[in-house]
């Protein structure tokens, strides 16, 4: 009988495998935030619940994307690549949706996407750190 099993995760990746999971958890986290207090955070945050259920469901399948690429037995420069990449897009649409008037924000809601702009651009640098970690 053979069996086959797949290699074991790279040292060289233990960095980006940890906060990719991080990344993951935590985006999951606050998607289900977002769509289960969309209703009860309109009035406070000024965020129309026609952005944050939207807001909510895009983080739940980048929660699981993320989760699939630290799951993988040798991540992919291409897939984490990607990750740093989507990150550093989504702080700029934050920051710009914090400034724009756009949205009507209230003085809270323009702190929220701030303070959350600062929590991706955190989770984005760790993962380029990661990245450049890797061997070639």
């Amino acid at each position: 009988m053979t069996t086959v099993t797949a290699p074991a995760p790279a040292a060289h990746d233990d960095l980006l495998r940890r906060v990719l999971r991080l990344d993951g958890w935590g985006t999951g986290a606050f998607g289900l935030l977002m769509l289960a207090a969309a209703a009860p955070l309109r009035d406070p945050l000024g965020l129309p619940t026609a952005w944050s259920i939207p807001f909510g469901v895009a983080m739940l399948g980048g929660a699981l994307v993320l989760l699939l690429v630290a799951g993988y037995p040798v991540i992919s420069r291409r897939h984490a690549t990607a990750v740093v990449a989507v990150n550093a897009v989504s702080v700029l649409g934050m920051l710009a949706l914090a400034g724009s008037g756009l949205l009507p924000l209230t003085a809270a809601g323009i702190v929220f996407l701030l303070v959350g702009a600062i929590v991706v651009a955190v989770f984005a640098t760790a993962e380029y750190v990661g990245l450049r970690r890797m061997p070639g």
